[in-house]
């Protein structure tokens, strides 16, 4: 555990000089490029190869960790199916049955024809007798 909690402290730091190193890189506009002497490492030519040696390495590095972050992650979770070894118990009550249908060529049992049949509006009048102003 101790290890995950290093590599995770140095993936960050790795993350943030990524960051760094792609923002000093001067883009087209300009960007947020050093400036340096006209010669040496520090010529325009120079610092440029050395951002991009730098953000090729930083992110070999950054995609390296990730990955193994990822495994050491993954190795402390296994997936367990525990098995009962005694099967459940059987039921006291009798299996519930079908009802049977008085006419097999009808899909539907008399309580279900008799739930969809048309009936009045029965069930808005009120206990007083009026009727709602809808009828």
């Amino acid at each position: 555990m101790l290890l995950f909690q290093f590599l995770l402290v140095v993936h960050f730091v790795i993350a943030l000089a990524l960051v760094t190193v792609v923002l000093m890189q001067r883009s087209e506009g300009g960007g947020l490029g050093m400036g340096g002497s006209p010669g040496g490492l520090m010529s325009a030519r120079g610092a440029a190869d050395f951002l991009t040696r730098a953000t090729s390495i930083l992110g070999g590095l950054f995609i390296a960790l990730s990955i193994l972050l990822a495994v050491l992650a993954a190795q402390g979770r296994v997936a367990k199916v525990v098995a009962p070894t005694t099967p459940p118990p059987a039921a006291a009550t009798a299996p519930i049955q079908a009802p049977a249908q008085t006419d097999p060529s009808v899909p539907f049992a008399s309580g279900a024809r008799s739930a969809l049949a048309p009936t009045g509006n029965t069930a808005a009048r009120a206990d007083n007798g009026t009727v709602p102003l809808a009828q």
